[in-house]
């Protein structure tokens, strides 16, 4: 803290005070129970005790010569006292001052729940380590300005180059110590004990547990126990790049052993997959999963190496939709090639989604002709359209009779209608006939 003058404050300036006054309380109370278990005090001249130049042991009796009357009446002990409460409880305020001044309050481990929240347990850690992890972060930044004065110094006052060979110009020690490269120390200011950094891993577990596919959790591991100071972490707890390439079978086994296990591009990434769908659809291994205790890690692990054959799988498809090979994985692209191959690689797969959605449902298709139950039911369907298909040509046959019928019965009314009109017309004739024949007959009658 910024005090008056040229020095500042500092925290035996604050608790100094504090700390005297309890070493100073402290002491009394020893002196007290020592004066009080080991009293001193006066004897008459005349009182002689056999060997007074030693001490008594306890259950030791010795001659005493008295010159008159009993002992007691020529001994008497100072008048001290034994350690007072008031002093012990005046000690336990200032001491406790003291730690809730510093932030220093006791931190007990066993008291805390195994399940406690992340939050709660790094709260009360930096709460214990906060005086610590100050003083941490002042070394700190301490040491980090003498690093480049050091290197101030060296790229001023030594030679510009290095006495031994290098793969550029030597002279490039000039600007290896420039002012603008900062040389840090390797420390965590943030944890000054191993039991802080040790909490710091306990919760990024914890937090790894929650989602266990965002995580590296053997290199978590491996962290944690360098920290704590196991040999052979990398024996122990081995990474993925250290697998060789095995059967999808022999990774089934690994997943179930709790090895690592790793997926590599030229594989069969189908085959791999669909036997590993097999050992995640099995029953037996789907009851170890809920019944054992590394059921959860052993089904995230499965689960991860699926992802990675599935990302393989999706690669070589968007080859084979392009024709041809895709840049090698982690291979640094240049911005427009970039870009380019972006927009090849979106109308790939586009089209291959197309194929994919078209294939999906071709095969529900399929399933569905395959299904028993749905054949019957389409089979009941053809009966019943059959069905309906025979009434209609039945009525569409009736139909036509009736057409016919109704065109017959026209087709008489017709014939009818014309041969009465022809049998009138022959009547009509007939009688005109018979009136010339009477009105000739007349005629004749006439002229005779």
């Amino acid at each position: 803290m910024p005090g008056i003058g040229f020095y500042n404050l500092g925290l035996i300036h604050m608790i100094g005070g504090l700390a005297k006054s309890a070493t100073s309380l402290l002491r009394q109370l020893v002196d007290a129970g020592t004066l009080s278990n080991l009293p001193g005090g006066l004897k008459t001249r005349g009182l002689r005790i056999k060997g007074d130049d030693t001490p008594i042991m306890p259950g030791e009796f010795r001659d005493v010569d008295v010159p008159g009357g009993v002992i007691r009446d020529n001994i008497t002990f100072l008048p001290y006292k034994e350690p007072s409460n008031v002093l012990y409880s005046l000690l336990g305020t200032i001491v406790e001052e003291g730690r809730r001044f510093a932030s220093m309050a006791d931190l007990k481990i066993d008291d805390m729940r195994q399940d406690a929240p992340v939050g709660t347990t790094l709260a009360i850690l930096e709460r214990a380590m906060k005086v610590q992890s100050a003083i941490q972060a002042r070394i700190h930044a301490s040491l980090k300005k003498e690093f480049k004065i050091l290197a101030r110094i060296i790229r001023d006052y030594t030679d510009p180059a290095y006495p031994y060979e290098t793969e550029v110009d030597a002279q490039i020690k000039v600007s290896d110590f420039d002012d603008r490269v900062d040389v840090s120390p390797v420390s965590d200011p943030n944890a000054a004990t191993m039991s802080q950094r040790l909490m710091q891993y306990q919760a990024a577990l914890q937090l790894a547990a929650q989602a266990p596919g965002l995580y590296d959790l053997p290199l978590l591991h491996r962290q944690m126990m360098e920290l704590i100071g196991i040999p052979n972490a990398d024996k122990i707890v081995p990474s993925e790049d250290d697998g060789a390439p095995v059967d999808p079978v022999t990774e089934n086994q690994n997943f179930l052993t709790m090895k690592p296990v790793k997926a590599f591009e030229w594989q069969d990434h189908q085959a791999h997959l669909n036997v590993h769908m097999t050992l995640k659809n099995d029953p037996q291994f789907g009851q170890e999963v809920q019944n054992t205790q590394l059921g959860g890690a052993k089904l995230a692990a499965l689960d991860a190496h699926i992802s990675e054959h599935l990302g393989f799988l999706f690669r070589s498809q968007i080859e084979e939709e392009l024709g041809a090979p895709l840049p090698p994985m982690g291979e640094p692209l240049p911005a427009d090639i970039e870009k380019r191959l972006s927009t090849l690689v979106s109308e790939a797969a586009s089209q291959l989604l197309g194929k994919k959605q078209q294939q999906q449902e071709m095969e529900r298709i399929q399933q569905q002709q395959q299904d028993p139950i749905i054949q019957q039911r389409q089979q009941e369907i053809d009966i019943r359209a059959a069905e309906v298909q025979r009434k209609q040509m039945a009525d569409q046959q009736k139909m036509q009779l009736e057409q016919q019928k109704l065109a017959a019965k026209v087709q008489k009314d017709s014939a009818d209608t014309q041969i009465a009109a022809e049998r009138l017309a022959l009547d009509e004739d007939v009688q005109e006939q018979k009136l010339d024949l009477e009105e000739a007959k007349l005629t004749l009658d006439a002229m005779d």
